[in-house]
C-alpha cells in the first residue's frame, strides 16, 4: 500500500531557471538537506535523461551506512524539461517514487516534492517513506532559490527577524528569500548551514546587530523572540518566559529609536493564551484581556505585548498566534503518533476549544502584515491569527484519528494528565485550557484560508 508525503514552495524564479538546478539530480547534496551525495552512473550531456541509473547516501550516517548496504540504484523514470523529474528508488521492503514538479503561477512558480513509498502494508511503507530523503526544512527550497540565481534586488524589503533560529522563524525566513526578500535572522548561535544573513545578538541589550535596523532603505521588523512554553509553570520559569519576551522586544524598540525615520513594518508575535482559558467565548481583536488570567499566560502575553509601546514604525501589528500546525513539528508528530498508538482519545472534558492555523496560512498573515500582499490590507493594531473554524478538544483527537486511520480511543482523564505533566516537566494547562478565537480583521481585509477546516490542514501536513 503506498504512503505519500508532499512538500511545496513558492520561488520568485521562471521555471527555466529553477530546472537548471532542479533537473540535475547530481545537484541536490548543494540544496536538499536528505542528501548528502548523488551520482549518475552514466552522466550524459542531459543530466536528466529517461532510464539514467544513479545512487545517493542520506545525510544521516545510519541510514547512509544501511541505504548503501541494502538499497539498490535508482532510477530516473520520468523527466519533462522545465517541469518534472521523477526517482524511482527499489527498497529491500518496497519501493519509493520521489517527484520534482515546478507548476507556473504569476511571478514565479511553485516548487512540489512528493515522495510516495508502496510496500505490502500501511505500517511498512511508512517506514520505507520515513528512510528515503525527503524535505524537512523549508530553508531548503531558500537555498535551491539562491543556488538558481534568485538575489534580493533594490526593492526588496529587509526583514530583521528576531526569533528567526526557531521553527517560526525559519519558515518565515525561508518563505521570505524565496519570494525575493532579505531576511536577517537575530540569533544566540550562527549556523553554518542556514542559507540567511546571519547577526548574533543577547536578546536584551542593543548591540551591532542594531546597524542593520538604522540603516537607510525599507527595513522592518519581526519579533519572535522568546523561550518555549512547554515548561512548568513555577515561578522561575514563569519570570524566565516573561523576560525573554519583554527584555527582547525592548532591545527591538530602542534599536529602532535610532532610526532618522520609522521601520515600514513591524510584526510583533503574541498568543492568543493572553485570554487564558476563555471558555466558550469568542475572542476576537477587540475581546478584552482578563484581568485575572493564568500566570503562565496573560502573566506572559500582557507584558509582551506592551513591552512594544512606543516602537518607531509606521505599521505596527501585534499578532496573537493560536496553535500553528506544522507537519515537522515535534508537537504534531507527538499528537500523531499517540494517535496511531491507540492513544487519541480526547483529553480532560474534551470540550475545550482548540484554535488553530495552518503553517502556510501563517506565512500568509504575516506577508500580509508586512506588506508583501496586495490583495491583502491589514491595518496597524492588534491581529487575530487563527483559522475561522476552532474546534473542541475531542473534536481535534477525532480528526488525527480519521488521519492516520485508527479507531475511537478511550479519553485521558485530567488528573493522569497532570501526572504525566509532572514527569515531563511540562504544563497541563497546555491541554486543558483553551481559546474559542477568530479573526474580524482578516475577514475585513480580504484574507482567504487557503486550509480553513482541520481535516484539510491535516490531510495537507500528515503522510497519506
Amino acid at each position: 500500500m503506498p504512503s505519500t508525503r508532499s512538500y511545496s514552495q513558492f520561488i520568485a524564479l521562471a521555471p527555466d531557471k529553477l530546472w537548471v538546478v532542479l533537473g540535475d539530480p547530481r545537484l541536490l547534496p548543494q540544496w536538499h538537506s536528505g542528501f548528502r551525495t548523488v551520482t549518475l552512473d552514466a552522466p550524459t550531456a542531459d543530466s536528466a535523461a529517461v532510464g539514467q541509473h544513479g545512487s545517493f547516501d542520506p545525510s544521516r550516517p545510519f541510514l547512509a551506512a544501511g541505504h548503501r548496504r541494502l538499497a539498490p540504484p535508482f532510477t530516473i523514470t520520468e523527466v519533462t524539461p522545465g517541469r518534472h523529474l521523477q526517482l524511482t528508488q527499489p527498497e529491500p521492503v518496497g519501493s519509493a517514487v520521489i517527484d520534482f514538479v515546478l507548476e507556473p503561477t504569476d511571478g514565479g512558480c511553485f516548487v512540489r516534492e512528493t515522495v510516495t513509498a508502496t510496500a505490502g502494508s500501511n505500517c511498512v511503507a511508512r517506514t520505507v517513506l520515513s528512510v528515503v530523503p525527503h524535505l524537512t526544512d523549508r530553508a531548503d527550497f531558500a537555498r535551491l532559490a539562491r543556488l538558481a540565481g534568485l538575489q534580493p534586488g533594490s526593492e526588496a524589503l529587509t526583514v530583521v527577524l528576531a526569533g528567526g533560529s526557531g521553527a517560526l522563524g525559519r519558515h518565515l525566513g525561508a518563505d521570505l528569500a524565496c519570494r525575493g526578500q532579505h531576511p536577517v535572522v537575530l540569533t544566540r548561535r550562527t549556523d553554518r548551514s542556514s542559507p540567511f544573513e546571519q547577526l548574533e545578538w543577547d536578546a536584551h541589550t542593543v548591540g551591532p546587530w542594531a546597524d542593520r535596523i538604522v540603516d537607510p532603505g525599507r527595513v522592518a521588523v519581526v519579533n519572535l523572540a522568546g523561550k518555549l512554553v512547554d515548561c512548568r509553570p513555577t515561578p522561575r520559569n514563569v519570570a524566565a518566559l516573561r523576560e525573554s519576551r519583554t527584555q527582547a522586544t525592548r532591545a527591538l524598540v530602542a534599536a529602532a529609536a535610532t532610526r532618522s525615520t520609522p521601520v515600514a513594518h513591524w510584526l510583533q508575535a503574541s498568543t492568543t493564551a493572553i485570554w487564558s482559558d476563555a471558555g466558550e467565548t469568542w475572542c476576537t481583536e477587540t475581546t478584552p484581556v482578563p484581568d485575572d488570567g493564568l500566570p503562565q499566560m496573560t502573566g506572559v502575553a500582557r507584558p509582551w505585548e506592551e513591552s512594544v509601546s512606543g516602537a518607531h514604525t509606521d505599521h505596527l501589528v501585534i499578532l496573537r498566534t493560536s496553535i500553528v500546525l506544522d507537519g515537522q513539528a515535534p508537537a504534531m508528530r507527538r499528537l500523531t503518533d499517540l494517535a496511531r498508538l491507540g492513544l487519541g482519545g480526547s483529553v480532560g472534558s474534551g470540550r475545550q476549544w482548540f484554535s488553530w492555523i495552518h503553517v502556510d496560512d501563517w506565512l500568509a498573515v504575516a506577508r500580509g502584515a508586512l506588506g508583501l500582499d496586495g490583495a491583502v490590507t491589514l491595518p496597524s493594531g492588534v491581529l487575530v491569527g487563527a483559522s475561522p473554524h476552532p474546534v473542541r478538544n475531542r473534536e481535534l483527537m477525532a480528526s488525527l484519528r480519521r488521519a492516520v486511520h485508527r479507531p475511537a480511543a478511550p479519553p485521558t482523564p485530567a488528573v493522569l494528565l497532570k501526572i504525566g505533566a509532572v514527569a515531563l516537566r511540562t504544563d497541563p494547562a497546555l491541554g486543558l485550557t483553551g481559546r474559542r478565537a477568530r479573526s474580524q480583521v482578516l475577514d475585513d481585509g480580504g484574507f482567504r484560508f487557503r486550509f480553513p477546516t482541520l481535516d484539510s490542514a491535516l490531510a495537507d501536513l500528515l503522510p497519506s
